[in-house]
């Protein structure tokens, strides 16, 4: 088949959160670009992911107009419970904050469907992506459509929005990036079940952390810390239902479970986060651990932070802000990291002690004691209990 050719400013490989709010910024302010999404448009809308948009991010996109994005489906921050022991513990819910609970397949839906709107070029199904040339003053994103047919878009920037996973950080020759990462001792077992979320929260407890966080009015996000080398085959229905009830100390909702997987906790920063012409945004750059609540958070930063330096270059030629994208991000990406790296620690240091120990137990309960003592350390921890990543 004859390749075809066509050429944008910024091709954007990725149609999650940092790829498709980065487009509806570029597009809205006259930028050309096109975003390559391996996955049709219905997995990306079905596929069950967390989220929390803080308040930063409903700021930010409503800054740049897209505040119909956080319409419909988000629901504010749910005034979700915290148990210790199985003992419910008050937790102040921050009325001023503008967070909002919002999964993310909702999100990028709404994304999505304003992108298409304002007719951006949005090509689901790019089969096969490979990028040539990021170091030269024209790369090239070739991939196959949906029919097979071979296509190129040659194009000034590439933005890799592709995930931890995906093939823009593997462009990047091997001994330019430098990874940083922490893996935690244990896993999360994340199940998705039907039924309405009671109670809602979080719960620590000698047996491991728990969470039930709402994802709509008849689906629930269950959360149960577990060993590194647990499998789903392990955690059947009734176990699920029964440590959950162990954790909380109280009677839950109980539905069918529609899907469940391990998810290992860990951190990760790449440094750094360009290469030539490529630059890296999201979880192609950095992961956090869920109990942090802030992948959105940093998906979006850094899509404002690229898209400011690309508007810069476009307007002005002044490619200064894009030489400096790095030094920009890595500074507020590490600090969230210490925040991630924190929570994480404390909410299970305070329960299971197979990990870290009695000691650190008793100094994670101090600091949780904290929590309940400091005003605003209360309406922080009131806005984590409230969802999860």
């Amino acid at each position: 088949m004859t390749e075809t050719h066509t050429h944008t400013a910024v091709v954007i490989v990725g149609a999650g959160v940092a790829g498709l709010a980065l487009g509806n910024f570029l597009l809205r302010n006259g930028v050309g670009c096109v975003v390559l999404e391996k996955h049709s448009r219905a997995h990306v809308e079905q596929r069950q992911r967390a989220g929390t948009i803080d308040g930063f991010g409903v700021r930010m996109l409503r800054e740049w107009g897209l505040a119909e994005v956080l319409a419909g489906d988000p629901v504010p921050r749910s005034e979700g419970g915290f148990y210790l022991d199985g003992e419910a513990m008050p937790i102040d819910v921050d009325d001023d904050n503008e967070s909002l609970y919002c999964p993310q397949q909702v999100l990028v839906r709404n994304l999505t469907d304003v992108f298409l709107r304002a007719g951006g070029d949005l090509r689901h199904e790019a089969a096969d992506v490979t990028l040539e040339d990021i170091d030269g003053a024209h790369p090239r994103a070739r991939y196959r459509d949906a029919d097979g047919t071979p296509r190129v878009v040659d194009c000034d920037l590439v933005a890799g929005c592709d995930g931890f996973h995906g093939v823009s950080r593997r462009a990047v020759p091997a001994g330019v990036l430098t990874e940083y990462s922490h893996q935690y001792g244990y896993s999360w077992l994340s199940a998705l079940a039907a039924v309405p979320t009671s109670p809602s929260g979080m719960a620590i407890h000698s047996r491991g952390l728990a969470g039930l966080i709402p994802r709509g009015p008849h689906a629930t996000r269950v959360y149960l810390q577990c060993a590194l080398d647990d499998t789903p085959e392990q955690w059947p229905d009734e176990r699920v239902w029964g440590e959950l009830e162990a954790r909380f100390g109280t009677s839950v909702a109980r539905g069918e479970i529609v899907g469940r997987q391990i998810v290992p906790l860990r951190g990760v920063v790449f440094d750094p986060m360009s290469h030539g012409r490529l630059f890296l945004l999201g979880d192609a750059a950095h992961l956090v651990p869920p109990m942090s609540a802030k992948g959105i958070h940093l998906a979006l930063h850094d899509a404002e932070v690229f898209a400011r330096a690309v508007l810069r270059w476009a307007e002005d030629g002044d490619t200064s802000l894009l030489d400096g994208y790095s030094e920009t991000c890595l500074p507020h990406i590490w600090n969230y990291q210490a925040f991630a790296t924190w929570i994480t620690d404390v909410m299970h240091d305070a329960g299971d002690t197979r990990h870290a120990g009695e000691f650190r137990k008793r100094v994670a309960r101090a600091e949780l004691q904290r929590q309940f003592t400091s005003e605003t350390a209360n309406r922080l921890f009131a806005e984590l209990t409230a969802g999860t990543n």
